[in-house]
């Protein structure tokens, strides 16, 4: 399993529209093969900070929707990121079938 997290900054005043911009992006990220969880969501301390957290299957998982980003406008609104991917592995790890599905 893959799990993506961390943080983007933008300014304050910016957030939430560019959060709205997401949306698509998001609907898309859960819609993908191999996605067990995707959500970008508003700080509730940091008025410019949105949290990022994903599950994956796997890495190709990821890589295979990974060119679905953000677009250059969002892009150029993103003032710093840290974002990591990190892979776990163990017993109960999640995997796909040959249709895509989980297994």
């Amino acid at each position: 399993m893959i799990i993506v997290t961390g943080h983007l900054l933008v300014d304050p005043e910016l957030r939430d529209d560019y959060l709205a911009s997401c949306v698509s992006l998001v609907e898309a990220g859960r819609d993908a093969p191999g996605c067990l969880d995707y959500a970008l969501s508003p700080d509730i301390v940091d008025p410019g900070r949105i949290n990022v957290a994903e599950r994956w299957v796997s890495q190709n998982a990821l890589d295979d929707f990974r060119g679905s980003g953000p677009t250059d406008e969002q892009e150029a609104e993103i003032r710093h990121s840290d974002v990591h991917d990190y892979q776990l592995t163990g017993p109960e790890e999640p995997s796909l079938s040959e249709s895509g599905d989980l297994a």
